[in-house]
Order: C-alpha cells, then structure tokens, then sequence
C-alpha cells in the first residue's frame, strides 16, 4: 500500500520547499491546519496556521514588495513569469502528483492542471509587451487623449480544493505582469499544493532579483479569508468557491469599496439535440459528468435531450458510466477518483435520495464504491428526472447527473437558463441553426457556451467565468487583466490655448 504521506514530503522536498508539518510531540499554541489526503482518508499531517494579526503583516509586507514592483517595466515584470513557467515544466510530474495525493484528481487531470499553469505562464508573459491602452479623438485641437493602465496593488486570491493550483495561476501570472503582489489563502484542504507552488515562484523570484514577498501564502480557514477580504490595503479581492462564499465576500469587500473577482458555483447543462453525432456526445458527457468525480465549477449537471433520442441517450449513457474504473488517483488506469471527504460524499448521497423522492428514476450508481478501500469513492449517479425540480436546480459537488427531455429548442433553452448559475453551457447538434441559436443572445445565458463539446474543460486564451449567481467574474485569458490594474484617462495639450470641452466659455 502506498505511504501517501511519505511521498507527499518527498514530493515537497524536490520542489525546493520545506517540510511543512509539525513533529508529533512540538509545541504549537497557535491554530493548526491538518492535511489530510482524499486517496485514503488519512491524515498527511498537522501544519501551523496563520492568526489574523499574521495576515495583516502579510499584507504589509506584499504592499512593500508592491511599491518596488510596480515600478519595474512590464517586459521585465514577464521574466519572472517566464522564470515560474519554466519551473513548473520541470516539476510538472511531482506538483501533478501533489494535486493527486491532496485534491484526490487521477493522475491525467493532475498533469493537465499543471499543463494549464504553464500555458497561463506562456501567456502572461507575452501580455507583459501588450499591456495598451487607446488614443482618443479629442474635440480640443492641440490635444491629445489617451488611456494608461497602472498596477493595482496587492491581490487577494482565494481558491477552493477542487482546483488547488491552477486557480492561483490564472490570478498570480496576472498580477505579477501587471505589477501587483499577490498574497494567497488557497484551501484549508489543499494546503500542501500550495506550499509547492510558492517554493517554486519564491526561486523564480530570486533568479531574477523581484523581490521576495512579492507572492506570499497564508493558512488557515474561515478568520484568515476574512481578513484578507477586509483588509483595506487589499484593492482586489479575487475569489473562487460557492455562491453562498461569494454572497458573503462580496458585500464586504464592497463595504470597503473594493473590487471582488468572484468565481463561484455552476449547474451546467448539454442539450441533445436530434441530429447530434449520438457518439460524440456520450463521451463529451461522460467525461464532464465525472472528471475530478463531478467536482469541477463546469461539471455537467444536467442533460436536456430530445424526447426522440432520450431513451437510446440514457441507454448508452448507463453503459458508459458502468464501465469506468474507480479507484486510487495515483493509479493511471483509474478514471474516477475520490470525493474530497465526507460531507461532500453524505451531499451525493442526500441529493440522489430527493431526486428519487421527486419522482426521478435512478439508472446507474448512487451508492459508495465496492472493492476501494479507504476514501470516499461512490459510483457516479444518472437520475432520469420527469422534471427539473429543486434539487435539479441546486449544484451538488459530486458526480451526479440528471437527464431532463424536451420537445421544441425553445423548452430546451428555457430549461437550460432554468436555474441560478450561468456558468458553462453546451449543445450537441449537427443543424447550424440550433448552434447558432444557442449562441445567441436568446440562447445561453452562460459566460461560456459551447457546440458538441461538453461544459468542462475550457482553455486559458479565452476569459473563464460566468453570470447570474456564477459572480459575473473573468479570469484567465482575453481581457481579463484589466481586473489587476487601475485606469487612467490622460489629456495632454500641446497648443498655446485652453479650449474647454463641450464649448463651455469661462472669460
């Protein structure tokens, strides 16, 4: 049996950071974190944590290393980026296994969200030469207007477990280009990732002389985001969870008069439409159905799909899902890995027991995993639903998948936007006309929308995040960095008069 906590620190060692954990017999008054791995339930080990007065010292010290930073040309701010992503190719295997012993992800997941940091990495660093702003007709001859982008200030990210470092990378490689510090509280349950991820930028920074608290990490649960989220010093607070978090971060941060990036819950859907390639889509669903075990924000929820082809969808659906191996993510044969912990499998559970009470047939899973041992491994879910009831149009973390029919693209799309969320979105369909109703401005209401591939797995190039109860927040690519710098507007006059704007005379 593998010594998940053993391979852990090694793990940890050749990344460059230091053994994390408290001896058995320290003495430790202040609070403790413990680590704990979702591959077998046990405990990896205890890890101090940070007081509220430690995280404003953090803070202090990042608004120093802030005032050095943003004074350096952006073209150079990107080598230090460039430095983190060349570090991260060579650790990608060690920090994807991480990722796997902490967040319970199978070991292709793991690497890919190594993958999508060092493409975040790639693009940072060629946005560091393209940070413009426009010039502006002016109505005053002998003026010129124009827009300049500065640094922001300190940023405060906020991950969730599910995923522990790519999160963090969309933000930081952001901020770091566009001159701001960056202090992280990543997960209570994925603490060790993190601990990684700063060890590896902490030697990018000094290869290239940035200065040393420029990115910092703070441990701890529920008081340490609390006093990161009200900290004055924190212009943006950049925060991925569930709606009920951002409900309570972002009137604070606005109280403030902050500005919150918020990422927050998703109840996506696929419609099946009749002409879709039937192939296709069963594999586009059932990866987006149970990767990371449904524990993804673009998880797919709900499948919307023609009463002509439900039942022969449902049918292949089913075959698929019994087919898949569950079991240890450090396995590479395994497709399914863990739940994180208890509560989130006990959620599965209580979720599928309502959607039957409602009505809903159960066609395949539901129940914990056979022949796993340790960890809390469950069979992914399909519950054939007469209707989109309330439980349908709650977010349960965990692989369970609804199957809804429709008659006309109109219901299809009403019950697709049928729910609070509005994060990803997709249909399956071969007649462009469907496609590109979908697409339009009377079909998905979602930040992302997609045409037969599923919801899940989205690319950096392109802005990630989504509307209603999502947070409305973007991340990663396209214009996301303006949310990590401040405007300004500039008029320069040039002439030897002062026309005044609109034609206003003052003699």
């Amino acid at each position: 049996m593998t010594d998940v906590a053993g391979l852990a620190r090694e793990v940890l060692a050749r990344m460059g950071a230091e053994d994390p954990f408290l001896a058995d017999d320290a003495e430790h008054t202040g609070p403790v974190v413990e680590a704990r791995t979702p591959v077998d339930g046990t405990v990896l080990g205890r890890l101090p944590a940070h007081t509220p007065d430690q995280v404003a010292e953090a803070v202090g010290r990042a608004q120093a290393a802030y005032e050095q930073w943003r004074s350096v040309p952006a073209p150079v701010r990107g080598q230090l980026v460039r430095e983190l992503g060349e570090l991260l190719r060579e650790h990608k295997e060690d920090l994807g296994r991480l990722v796997s012993i902490e967040a319970g992800k199978i070991v292709s997941e793991g690497l890919g969200e190594v993958q999508e940091m060092i493409d975040i990495c790639d693009l940072a660093v060629g946005l560091s030469r393209q940070l413009t702003g426009l010039t502006i007709a002016t109505e005053r001859p002998g003026h010129r207007m124009m827009e300049q982008w500065h640094p922001l200030g300190v940023v405060a990210v906020i991950s969730a477990f599910n995923f522990p470092v790519a999160v963090w990378s969309w933000n930081t490689a952001l901020a770091l280009v566009c001159g701001d510090a960056v202090v992280w509280k990543p997960s209570e349950k994925t603490v060790l990732t993190a601990l990684a991820c700063q060890a590896l930028l902490s030697e990018a920074a000094r290869r290239v002389g940035a200065p040393a608290d420029v990115s910092q990490v703070v441990v701890g649960e529920r008081e340490v985001g609390e006093a990161l989220v009200d900290d004055p010093r924190v212009p943006l607070v950049s925060a991925t969870g569930s709606t009920r978090m951002g409900r309570e971060v972002a009137p604070r941060v606005a109280a403030r008069l902050g500005r919150s990036l918020l990422e927050l819950g998703g109840n996506n859907a696929a419609i099946v439409a009749p002409s879709a390639d039937l192939d296709l889509a069963v594999r586009g669903i059932v990866f987006s159905a149970v990767g990371t075990a449904g524990q993804r924000c673009t998880t797919l929820r709900r499948v919307i799909v023609h009463e002509s082809i439900r039942s022969e969808l449902v049918r292949r659906l089913a075959q698929a899902y019994e087919t898949l191996p569950i079991g240890s993510p450090l396995e590479s044969s395994t497709l399914v890995g863990p739940l994180i912990d208890a509560r989130a499998r006990e959620g599965f559970e209580a979720a599928v027991r309502r959607a039957t009470e409602d009505g809903g047939t159960l066609v395949t899973g539901g129940e914990k995993a056979d022949g796993v041992a340790g960890g809390e491994y469950v069979r992914p879910a399909i519950v054939d639903m007469p209707s989109q009831t309330e439980v349908v149009r709650e977010e349960t973390f965990a692989p369970l998948l609804y199957v809804l029919g429709y008659e006309t693209l109109d219901e299809a799309i009403a019950l697709h936007n049928g729910v609070t969320q509005g994060l990803s979105s997709s249909i399956f369909t071969l007649d462009v006309r469907e496609a590109e109703t979908f697409l339009s401005a009377v079909g998905s209401d979602c930040g992302i929308a997609n045409v037969n591939i599923g919801p899940s797995g989205a690319e950096i190039g392109g802005a990630f995040g989504g509307e209603k109860d999502t947070g409305g927040g973007r991340e990663s690519g396209s214009d996301a960095w303006r949310a990590y710098m401040r405007r300004a507007t500039n008029t320069v006059n040039y002439s030897t008069e002062l026309p005044l704007a609109q034609g206003v005379e003052f003699v």
